[in-house]
């Protein structure tokens, strides 16, 4: 049993690298629409089908990528292509290199993403079948001075059935949050995000140079 266990092990950190690398990118005409909240919902009622929806870092990216893209195909073996579509925040970044590995397993994919990303031109992932632009004067995450979520993160909660959050910052945390109190299925794994990153990010900002790495959601789980 030992040798099936280290092949299998040696394949999953063999897939995170060409993964990381960009390697077998997708090939696909994604569909974007900026739609209304209505019409979101009813694209997902009119699939019929579970969705799994990934939350994590994106631009802050991960510490230890090999090991999140490991976690990730572990929970995607769990699931049926056939009955499961994987959603996440649309762009390639940090949780979105698992859009490649779930498109490799045969899943259907989907994101959704504040228009501030189209309005900044941040890119799409290639592995997306459909993009949701969801109208939005934030990033996602709690409105400021309320409880209330922004159309983004509230797009994420209402049209997901299970959440899994691996790492993440605040809007991950607010959006697992809200899934909790809307008693969805959510799961959250720990991770850090990229060390070097953060230091930068600090550096820039004038900041203390930061040493912890958990994120903000590993706070509230």
């Amino acid at each position: 049993m030992t040798r099936p266990s280290r092949t299998i092990g040696a394949c999953l950190f063999a897939l995170a690298v060409l993964v990381g690398q960009g390697a077998g990118a997708c090939d696909l005409h994604t569909k974007v629409e900026e739609v209304t909240p209505e019409a979101i919902r009813a694209f997902f009622k009119d699939k019929n089908m579970k969705v799994l929806t990934f939350l994590g870092y994106s631009g802050a990216e991960y510490e230890n990528k090999a090991a999140i893209l490991e976690q990730a195909t572990r929970i995607l073996q769990q699931a049926d292509p056939q009955r499961t579509l994987v959603n996440i925040g649309a762009t390639p970044e940090g949780i979105g290199a698992v859009y490649e590995i779930a498109k490799q397993r045969g899943f259907f994919t989907t994101g959704i993403v504040s228009t501030q990303a189209r309005d900044s031109n941040v890119a799409l992932s290639p592995c997306v079948d459909v993009v949701f632009y969801v109208h939005d004067a934030t990033w996602g995450g709690l409105l400021t001075g309320t409880e209330q979520l922004s159309p983004t993160s509230t797009a994420m909660v209402e049209n997901s059935d299970r959440l899994v959050a691996i790492g993440g910052g605040e809007v991950a945390r607010d959006e697992l949050m809200g899934a909790k109190l809307a008693g969805k299925e959510v799961q959250f794994i720990p991770a850090d995000m990229n060390h070097a990153k953060a230091i930068e990010k600090a550096v820039k900002k004038g900041q203390p140079t930061p040493s912890d790495f958990r994120g903000a959601a590993a706070s509230a789980f």
